[in-house]
């Protein structure tokens, strides 16, 4: 195992640069200064890859505001541009926009789209274009669950004939990191003031051909694309197949050339198979039990803490991730994150301490039912049954309900009060934060918000002070920690496996299987 396994950690240096100074927004980003490292790689082409999937739903859809799922993220950057992307080192690096820069108090931004550029269909890509990929995730109207992320932005407009301006209610050390998520995907206005998502026309490295919903999509080489350093394979089949031993097994036999989500109990002897590569990469994944904190029980924070103080930690990242993770502490900012509070008290499996809180709720005792599934994460409702055991000590009863693969993230997954859930991170505080435990926003999964943690999010977000802004951070980390729904009880390495015909460089950690850019990254030995 140990010759196959590769570690990498999530880089920081870039992105550390890139903010770290007042005087740095008013110039950033031309192409020479934002491109990552790079990485070494057999620059062959041609060729068929095959990658299996453990995520992908039959309700899965091509519209940028809905998707949810690993499947559709690595989907949508294969196939279509975003304004900025994350690179393999962790910085930002440019794609529609060549180059971007902002005004002193961070509130103006500017980003210069590439010339030149078209849509897979042949249709330049223009200004119009861009605002309305954008505006499509804003307004009262919008069912995107990025609406959080751009809903600072007050106005966009076109300067010029290459020029979109972003002027923003307050400012916004980390704005540029906002369009890398994987919702915004740049699309085809449909002159009607929205977007035309379903023809599934993009400006990414690869032309979608078929999409088969939780089961199949398949590309070909976007032989006009404007990056010829991307794109190596002549065609891209991807497979949803989310049971796993279904999945190990097609990597075994050959018939796929890569899968994600492997069984963590038995990666130890799939690495022995000298025709399989084994990567295991620390970044911001965690593995969480969603509480509902708008639903009683739930809603007691006394019964949220008695909760947190009944899992035993250790054991699930020992049993569930075999070592391939860490100790999580109820809150989503990991070591990978530059305001990481590293001083921030872990939650201990106290039985006792979770009979006190129980008793703060007026309780003798509680009951309460977790669903857990494999497709939240492998192993998921073995960490239920987990669960269920180490806060039985506590007077705590956890029914463990087992609930159906297919959809998961539709049927289960923000309606049951209590779930297990995945994420993948994000590359900034503010966007993980934005997105999943700001009051009110769509996938806040336990329905959870605090005055003082939304307040300290907007500061934050327009502080250019370094120090000042790590406070609000720490603060912010604590508060989720202690009063928020999230059971958070360990960060998951993203563990994956190649075949032998895969060739790839550094692997990014920002999400799993090369930040889920690997359409684009990875090339076949000849």
């Amino acid at each position: 195992m140990s010759d196959n396994r590769k570690t990498t950690t999530f880089a920081q240096p870039t992105r550390r640069r890139f903010l770290g100074t007042t005087a740095a927004f008013a110039g950033l980003a031309s192409t020479g200064t934002l491109l990552g490292t790079g990485r070494a790689r057999a620059q062959s082409r041609g060729g068929t890859i095959r990658v299996a999937k453990g995520h992908g739903n039959t309700g899965d859809t091509l519209d940028p505001a809905t998707w949810t799922n690993g499947f559709t993220v690595a989907l949508t950057y294969g196939m279509n541009g975003f304004l900025t992307k994350v690179g393999v080192d962790g910085s930002l690096e440019p794609d529609v926009a060549e180059s971007w820069e902002a005004s002193p108090d961070a509130k103006t931004w500017r980003f210069k789209i590439r010339s030149g550029m078209t849509f897979h269909s042949g249709k330049p890509v223009t200004l119009d274009d861009v605002i309305a990929s954008i505006d499509y995730h804003r307004g009262e109207d919008s069912k995107s669950v990025a609406k959080p992320l751009v809903a600072p932005i007050v106005s966009i407009t076109k300067e010029g004939e290459d020029t979109v301006v972003f002027e923003l209610e307050t400012g916004s050390a980390d704005f540029p990191f906002v369009f890398t998520d994987y919702h915004m995907a740049i699309c085809p206005s449909d002159g009607a003031g929205s977007i035309d998502w379903r023809s599934g026309d993009g400006c990414g490295a690869y032309k979608l051909v078929e999409f088969d919903p939780g089961v199949v999509a398949r590309f070909e080489r976007f032989q006009d694309d404007w990056n010829q350093e991307r794109g190596f394979m002549d065609a891209i089949e991807m497979l949803s197949i989310v049971d796993l031993n279904a999945r190990t097994t097609a990597l075994v036999s050959g018939d796929v050339d890569a899968i994600d989500k492997l069984d963590l109990k038995t990666v130890a002897l799939l690495g022995r198979n000298p025709g399989i590569a084994i990567h295991s990469v620390a970044g911001p994944q965690y593995y969480s039990f969603a509480a509902r904190a708008d639903t009683a029980p739930l809603d007691d924070v006394n019964v949220r803490r008695a909760l947190k103080h009944a899992i035993n930690r250790q054991e699930l990242v020992d049993k569930i991730l075999f070592g391939h993770g860490t100790v999580g502490k109820d809150q989503p900012i990991g070591p990978s994150y530059r305001f990481h509070n590293p001083d921030l008290a872990e939650t201990p499996y106290d039985p006792d301490k979770a009979k006190f809180y129980l008793k703060e709720a007026g309780l003798d005792a509680l009951t309460v039912q977790l669903s857990a599934a494999d497709a939240a994460f492998p192993g998921a409702v073995d960490a239920a049954v987990l669960y269920q055991n180490s806060a039985a000590a506590a007077g705590i009863t956890v029914d463990v309900k087992r609930v159906p693969n297919d959809g998961y993230w539709s049927d289960v997954w923000l309606k049951h009060p209590f779930c297990a859930v995945y994420w993948g991170g994000r590359p900034t505080e503010d966007q993980i934060f934005t997105t999943a435990f700001e009051g009110g926003a769509a996938w806040n999964d336990s329905m959870w918000a605090n005055g003082r943690f939304d307040e300290l999010l907007v500061m934050a977000r327009a502080e250019l002070d370094e120090d000042k802004r790590r406070a609000m951070y720490y603060e912010m980390q604590e508060i989720v920690s202690t009063d928020g729904g999230t059971v958070l009880p360990m960060f998951a390495n993203f563990v994956f496996a190649t075949g032998k015909r895969v060739v790839h460089g550094d692997m990014a950690s920002n999400f799993d299987q090369d930040g889920e850019r690997w359409m684009e990254r990875w090339s076949l030995a000849d």
